[in-house]
């Protein structure tokens, strides 16, 4: 049986990380009274978008992490490279709150672009027998 620490520890991580922006958004809906929908509410948009960012780009890295692991080459640098997206997805999803965070969402999109494309990078040079 082939142990994947790093692609379980990014899960578990990813999992934690998507329950604690859903509480987010729970917080925004319980204070402005909205069940469904958005209600026109630009403070819950934000926060439904940061879910909604988050879920599109995770999927990729998961996937990404699984492969490199898989591959054998998933040595100490990889769960530093996981690591770094998902602090990368906190200020993220602090940032898009706006005011004295604002700046996180932009740290947090770098972060999250470089990790994709990094490690997509080494995907690829993997699958072409070059590392």
């Amino acid at each position: 049986m082939t142990l994947l620490p790093v692609t379980l520890a990014s899960a578990a991580a990813a999992a934690v990380l998507n329950i604690w922006l859903s509480i987010r958004i729970g917080a925004v809906r319980r204070a402005l009274g909205i069940s469904v929908g958005d209600g026109g509410s630009e403070a819950l948009q934000r926060r439904m978008r940061a879910q909604l960012n988050y879920v599109e780009n995770t999927a990729f890295v998961l996937v990404l992490v699984a492969a490199v692991e898989l591959a054998g080459k998933g040595s100490w640098w990889l769960a530093y490279v996981a690591a770094a997206y998902f602090i990368g997805r906190v200020l993220h999803g602090f940032g898009m709150d706006g005011g004295n965070w604002g700046w996180g969402r932009m740290v947090g999109t770098l972060v999250t672009m470089l990790v994709q494309l990094g490690l997509a990078v080494v995907a690829a040079l993997l699958a072409a027998g070059v590392m």
